[in-house]
């Protein structure tokens, strides 16, 4: 191993750092050009790395995690104030153990009296805000506009239209392709049940497999690459099960029949209908609705206290803002959603969920504007289709022309794993030189689910909250920088990554060939959050070289 010694300054930064009166007019530095030249980790996980790889250290323990250990080590003994985490998602379940000690609490509000009595506008809402009432199940945006085509303009409807025509065509590609999954998972699955002479096996069992035969050699080398995202082979499965059934909903046309807004109450397409509207139920509506539950607790679940896993940041509260089901969020969900974390003192917040179409985007930009005049930074998911978001629109985003940024208070996460070689970045993962800032932990991430139980999610929305609890810490222990300084140090500060990988949205997932870029291409930094070394330089901006 060879750790480049890391520089953090340039002589105009510190010069700048001397001459400066107040810590929110300190220009960020450019940051560290520190290079680990370190072979990647060819021995298997054990279960804690399994479980905690997203805090780990590349040069210590050879994993590319956060380094969130040893930032603790570096903040021992400093003091640090609560920051507020609004964490706009589906429901979170705050009474699971590893949650209860972290959730916000409106002590201005007196639960169950059916009374505003903070005069915010919402009524109980004692842990946070439920914008979805007693809904869940939603069509996806371009399903709704197909539905209601005057909700959108002209050259949005024609560009939903020819998008549907690419979707029944995706859709049939999925249910062949998902098909033959499907049967390589079971053909697979009753090989290995076969030759172990057990139903329950795990990754490391199979990979240890030595045969000449090729019935089991075939299974053996599916089940190691599914294991690599499921937990079993009767999990992939069922889930290329699921994605044969939507597949085909999509082809048939089923998936237009039903407005499931109306439970809700309001017009879902006017921002000032219906003010207040939804409850105060932030928790989940079945055991199924766990997306929120497991950012919640990458943020913050409860540090050190022997029960499952550990969140990023200590000293947090997590508010539950319900804005999104399990098809696509609603633009008055979101933006209302942002507003009503900031105006009731979020100083983070997480938004991991995204879109292909936004017939209200305004509302959204306008939201984020809303929270950087509030100093609140967002941390957002940069979306699971591995495409180049530079050319292709997801929303939210910040820069409605993907060149000029609303404001500079938007953070753009993408999916990395455990791997530091070729592999690192998830190849589900968005891409962009100008619109991903940066890159975090999002493969086989280990959270809170309802119920008091624990999985192993992928994507960009297990990414964003990681990075959004270096964001928490940084803001807890150095409370006087700005969200936009905040956001900038994890940019600035990241693990620089100077070799090439197989860029996302290529390879056999895709059916195509892998193609090698360099990592630097993926984003703004060309980094990797690292919360050691984002304490470092926030601690550096603020109280100088000691």
């Amino acid at each position: 191993m060879r750790v480049l010694k890391p520089v953090f300054y340039s002589a105009i930064a510190v010069a700048t750092l001397a001459s400066c009166n107040t810590v929110s007019k300190i220009p960020v530095p450019a940051g560290s050009n520190t290079v680990v030249n370190i072979p990647a980790k060819k021995a298997e996980l054990t279960d804690y790395e399994q479980e905690n790889w997203q805090h780990l250290d590349l040069a210590t323990d050879t994993i590319p995690g956060m380094s969130v250990n040893k930032a603790y080590e570096f903040l021992k003994g400093k003091k640090h104030v609560e920051v507020v985490v609004g964490v706009v998602d589906s429901g979170t379940d705050l009474k699971h153990e590893d949650l209860v000690d972290v959730a916000w609490v409106n002590t201005k509000e007196v639960a169950g009296d059916g009374k505003d009595n903070d005069k915010n506008g919402y009524v109980d809402d004692i842990n946070g805000w439920n914008f979805l009432g007693d809904s869940y199940k939603e069509h996806l945006e371009y399903e709704r506009i197909l539905m209601k085509p005057e909700v959108a303009d002209a050259e949005t409807l024609a560009e939903v239209k020819a998008f549907q025509a690419e979707k029944v065509d995706e859709a049939k590609k999925t249910v062949g392709r998902y098909g033959n999954l499907k049967t390589g998972a079971i053909e697979s699955d009753k090989a290995l049940t076969k030759y172990f002479g057990k139903s329950s096996y795990t990754k490391e069992e199979v990979e240890a497999i030595n045969t000449n035969d090729p019935m089991i050699g075939n299974a053996k080398e599916f089940a190691t690459r599914m294991l690599g995202y499921f937990d079993s082979l009767t999990e992939a499965k069922e889930y290329f099960e699921k994605g044969i059934k939507n597949a085909q909903k999509t082809i048939d046309g089923e998936n237009l029949k039903t407005d499931y807004r109306t439970v809700v109450g309001d017009n879902a397409y006017d921002i000032n209908d219906k003010p207040g509207y939804g409850n105060g139920n932030t928790g989940h509506s079945e055991k199924g609705e766990a997306h929120g539950s497991h950012v919640s607790g990458i943020v913050g679940a409860t540090r050190s206290n022997g029960k499952g896993m550990d969140g990023v940041a200590n000293n947090v509260k997590i508010m539950a803002v319900r804005s999104v089901s399990d098809g696509d969020e609603y633009d008055k969900d979101v933006a209302l959603g942002i507003r009503y974390a900031v105006d009731n003192g979020a100083k983070v917040i997480n938004t991991s969920f995204g879109k292909a179409f936004s017939p209200n985007k305004e509302w959204v930009y306008d939201a984020i504007k809303y929270a950087a005049s509030k100093d609140v930074l967002i941390v957002n998911a940069a979306g699971n289709d591995g495409k180049n978001i530079d050319v292709e629109k997801t929303f939210p985003n910040d820069a409605p022309d993907l060149l000029t940024e609303v404001a500079d208070n938007f953070l753009t996460i993408g999916a990395m794993s455990a791997n530091y070689n070729e592999n690192l970045p998830a190849t589900f993962s968005n891409y962009g030189k100008k619109n991903v800032d940066v890159f975090a932990p999002g493969v086989q991430v280990y959270s809170t689910t309802p119920d008091n139980e624990y999985k192993k999610f992928n994507g960009t929305s297990m990414a964003s909250p990681a990075a959004a609890g270096v964001a928490a810490l940084v803001r807890s222990y150095y409370p006087k920088l700005t969200a936009s300084q905040v956001k900038h140090i994890l940019m600035n500060s990241g693990t620089k990554i100077d070799f090439e990988v197989v860029k996302p949205g290529t390879g056999a997932r895709y059916g195509n060939e892998p193609v090698k870029v360099p990592f630097s291409e993926l984003s703004v930094s060309g980094r990797v959050v690292n919360a050691y070394n984002a304490v470092r330089m926030a601690d550096r901006m603020v109280n100088g070289r000691k």
